[in-house]
């Protein structure tokens, strides 16, 4: 189910143009990461996501509910962190989420306690928040944005000032509410390696459009399926070259093999053929594309058209 869908989003703000049609979809069980430096517009998205900013152009719908014409119902199937999730201090855990649990209805304390078991803060839940570490402020920020039962959770650089045990229980409590609460999870990072983590699919935002997408898992048997590099060792590498060029297979001489680019899917017949060819295979060696090389890639070409 498509919870969230953006669609030729663009904002100025005093005359500068901040956003750039953007355009993405969030479904209902999955995570979708939301990756760009700092500056690249990935706030200012997210706010008008959550109706705290005015579109300039463009439409936002959450769950087939248009943010602009039809705030109030949009906005109950949302729950969202913009930067830092604001708590009173001096309150405890339950106290903060008492407090904005009487906002909404039908809110109980049973439902809080259910919440409150899911993000992992039964045994401090009723210390006082000051006591808590950045971590924890951001578990109770996440169960409080949960309490009206949201389909859809949005969330603006939650890992920020994490340590890494931290920012572990983060990606695994926003895997467990995609997973087995069936919630939608669109979250912003600039930090590649927690993102192909935890998320199935990445946009990366640059300059304030979007410039690339990413789809993490992907099968073998899909149309997009991923493309990986790999190095095949043999008893005559020469040998081996010339026969993959001959099949008209992207391959390139190395020092340690023969490099060729294609779906996993495709090696076993690859095996198949040299060894029918008497070509001994010693290794063949997987060298995926991480995110980050992605990344660099997209940016950099980027960059080179807008200069």
């Amino acid at each position: 189910m498509e919870l969230l869908k953006i669609e030729g989003l663009s904002k100025t703000i005093k005359k500068k143009k901040i956003l750039n049609n953007i355009s993405l979809t969030v479904n209902s069980g999955e995570i979708v990461g939301f990756l760009g430096p700092n500056g690249a517009g990935k706030t200012t998205t997210i706010k008008l996501i959550l109706g705290l900013f005015k579109i300039t152009e463009g439409k936002i719908t959450i769950c087939g509910h248009d943010v602009a014409t039809d705030f109030e119902n949009a906005m109950k199937y949302v729950g969202g962190i913009v930067e830092n999730p604001d708590l009173y201090k001096r309150l405890t855990g339950r106290q903060n989420l008492e407090y904005f649990a009487s906002m909404y209805p039908d809110v109980d304390k049973s439902h809080i306690d259910e919440i409150v078991r899911m993000v992992k803060m039964s045994e401090r839940i009723n210390d006082r928040v000051k006591t808590y570490s950045l971590g924890m402020c951001q578990r109770i920020g996440i169960a409080q944005a949960l309490l009206h039962r949201p389909q859809l959770l949005v969330l603006d650089e939650p890992t920020n000032g994490l340590d890494p045990i931290g920012i572990k229980e983060l990606r695994d409590l926003l895997k467990y509410l995609a997973k087995e609460a069936g919630v939608g999870v669109f979250v912003s990072s600039h930090i590649l390696s927690e993102m192909e983590l935890m998320c199935d699919r990445i946009y990366i935002i640059d300059n304030g459009e979007i410039i690339g997408e990413k789809n993490i898992n992907q099968t073998e048997d899909s149309e997009d399926a991923p493309i990986y590099q790999y190095v095949f060792v043999t008893d005559n590498n020469e040998m081996t070259y010339e026969y993959m060029k001959s099949l008209d297979i992207n391959c390139e001489l190395k020092n340690d093999g023969v490099e060729i680019v294609m779906k996993s899917s495709e090696i076993p017949n690859i095996v198949k053929t040299l060894v029918n060819n008497n070509i001994g295979i010693y290794a063949v060696n997987q060298k995926r594309r991480s995110l980050e090389q992605d990344f660099i890639s997209i940016t950099t070409g980027s960059k080179t058209q807008i200069r």
